[in-house]
């Protein structure tokens, strides 16, 4: 990849593997941070805001040949952000607040060079049938999608039995536009695979 190293500072299972799929060579370096946003900020700005806090945590740090890769995604609905659930309860209130609607995932993925950093983001509209109290329950008893903006993995059961339509890119979605990401690399970082 050109002469950039390419850092992924994510715990994000799903991104690491996002990474591996498109056969980049990575290190994954984590920093623990609060993902406090200005309450002020509204969908993608609030996204942008937290991806670039996370990526401001290695100020300092970055060698010349070195590009941190951070994200953050949420799900939009109403005018609201949903982020992770807080627990079992709060995670039923969204999945019922989903349920029968369309709602915004929203990723944004920060670059951040030695020298200066850039945002780009995606936003994909997400469509759900109606989910029943047990769909729910069962979903999130065997599957515990706790770590998940909006309490849900489109990848996983609960989009098998619930999502009707998707506009835009399926993989922000998971967690990562990758097709975005690797278009950015390969423009700005010269990545050759």
């Amino acid at each position: 990849m050109g002469n950039y190293k390419i850092i992924l500072a994510s715990s994000s299972p799903r991104r690491q593997q996002f990474f591996k799929d498109l056969d980049l060579d990575f290190e994954i370096r984590l920093k623990e941070m609060d993902e406090i946003y200005p309450n002020e900020l509204k969908a993608a700005e609030i996204t942008n805001y937290l991806a670039e806090l996370k990526a401001s945590a290695f100020d300092g740090e970055i060698a010349e040949n070195e590009v941190v890769i951070t994200s953050d995604t949420i799900v939009w609905l109403n005018g609201k952000a949903l982020g992770k659930p807080k627990d079992y309860d709060d995670a039923v209130a969204i999945l019922k607040s989903l349920s029968n609607a369309t709602h915004e995932v929203i990723t944004s993925v920060c670059f951040k060079t030695k020298e200066k950093h850039e945002t780009i983001h995606e936003i994909t509209k997400v469509t759900f049938a109606e989910l029943t109290e047990n769909a729910i329950h069962h979903y999130l008893d065997k599957y515990k999608p706790f770590d998940k903006a909006g309490a849900y993995g489109i990848q996983d059961w609960i989009g098998l039995i619930g999502i009707t339509k998707i506009e835009g890119s399926y993989t922000n979605v998971v967690g990562l536009p990758t097709e975005k990401v690797y278009q950015y690399l390969t423009k700005h970082f010269g990545i050759n695979s």
